[in-house]
This record gives structure tokens, sequence and C-alpha cells, in this order.
């Protein structure tokens, strides 16, 4: 069985073609994940599903493939909440109609962003209602729905706060977008930290994932050093509010 990290170094190469580079990490994969050509078709997939039209409040990933989504959602008028970058900064919730519809555009970049969304922490998070939808890029995911990301896991701590909350649950519909060569033939062993979506859009097709497993819940706290805690606010946040740390 391939290792994670072969595969994902093989389709890095891969994405070297098709991806849009950042304006701060050019092509360096292992820092971003990025936006690619075709990604708006993708995305088109995405807004047709009942829900995504449907969702009062949604979570996106910080990833630069997550750039038209965010656009869209705030175009359409739905509430969204964003992590930061690496999660250093926590959370950004933008609320309805808070930016005005000539500057969606902008309003979608990272640092569009932070000019319109506001900060804020898990125990507000807690107080907003739960996620009805959440959105994410990848690295890569394998045909049966596993994704993995840059390596650092933080879309699984994000899910496993959320978890905790209440924020989200078993039915909660999570949907990858990613370009078709991040797509991967390879099985991949569920480790109980692995998120399996219920859809993948790429720039051709929708695929529907019938999950076969269990999402998990919660924090493995035991898997996590002190530094990582004391330097992840949220996990900081939380690991107070659990009488951890």
């Amino acid at each position: 069985m391939a290792q994670p990290r072969v595969i994902r170094q093989r389709i890095w190469d891969s994405l070297k073609a098709v991806a849009r580079p950042d304006t701060r990490f050019h092509l360096s994969f292992s820092e971003f994940i990025p936006d690619f050509e075709g990604v708006e078709q993708a995305t088109d997939f995405i807004a047709e599903l009942p829900a995504f039209k449907d969702s009062q409040l949604a979570f996106v990933t910080p990833d630069n493939s997550m750039t038209e989504l965010r656009r869209r959602l705030i175009s359409d008028g739905k509430a969204f909440v964003m992590s930061t970058y690496n999660m250093q900064r926590g959370f950004l919730y933008i609320a309805p109609g808070v930016v005005p519809a000539e500057a969606a555009p902008f309003a979608a970049w990272l640092d569009g962003m932070e000019h319109f969304a506001r900060p804020v922490d898990l125990a507000e998070l807690a107080t907003i209602g739960r996620f009805d939808f959440l959105a994410t890029g990848a690295s890569a995911v394998t045909k049966d729905g596993i994704r993995f990301g840059k390596g650092h896991t933080y879309f699984d701590l994000e899910w496993g706060m959320f978890t905790d909350l209440g924020l989200v649950d078993e039915k909660t519909p999570v949907a990858a977008v990613v370009h078709d060569v991040q797509v991967v033939e390879e099985q991949l062993g569920a480790s109980d930290t692995d998120i399996q979506v219920d859809y993948i859009a790429t720039p051709t097709r929708l695929a529907k994932i019938e999950r076969s497993n269990s999402r998990p819940r919660g924090i493995k706290w035991d898997r996590l050093s002190r530094d990582e805690i004391i330097h992840t606010p949220p996990l900081k946040e939380l690991a107070r509010m659990r009488g951890i740390a």
C-alpha cells in the first residue's frame, strides 16, 4: 500500500502543470493547497448541490482552491466561517450582507477575508450555530473520499474541535474541491482521525461518495504535544474549556 507522503509528492509533481502559483509560496505545495485551472467548473458542481444551496452556515478552509467558493458564498449572502492560516489567529466569520457586491471577488481572497470578516473564537462559534456544509481543498483525495492535506492535519483538528462542540456530526455534508490529477486510485487505510468526504468536485465531474466508515469525534489529546496545543490558539482554548490545560 502506497504511503500518503509518496502519493502526495507524486501529486505535487503533477500539479505544477495546472496549479495557479501562490503570491507568497509560489509552487511550494508543502506550504499551501493551490488554486488550479478549472476551479470555476469544479465549484459549479458544488454550487448546484442542495446542501450548498440550503446552507445557512458553512465552514470553508483557507485553501487557495476555495477562493471561488468563498466568493460565491459571499455573493449569495450566505454566512460562513474560515480558519486562518494554520489556525494561528483562530477563525474568521463573514455574516450575510457585510461585503458590498462589487467587493466580493476581493473579499474571497485571504487578505480580503482579513479586511471584511471578524475574528471569532470557539466560544463564540458555539453560539453562532451548527455548520450545515463544509468544504475543503486537499493535496489529494482517494476515489473513496479519504482526503489528505499538506501533512499538518489541520482540517482533521478542526473537525475534531467542531464535533467536540456539537457544531458538526456524522450527517454533516463535506465536499472536497480538487483537480482531476489530485484524485488517486490507490486505496489508503483510513486512520481514526481521517475525514471521509461526501463529494469530490473536479473540473470534469462531481463524485458522490458512499461512506463506509464512521467519522471521528473529538480531539485525540494524547497525540498532541504540549507545544502543539499551546501554539495553536483554538486548541489551547478548547483545552482550557475542557480542563486539560
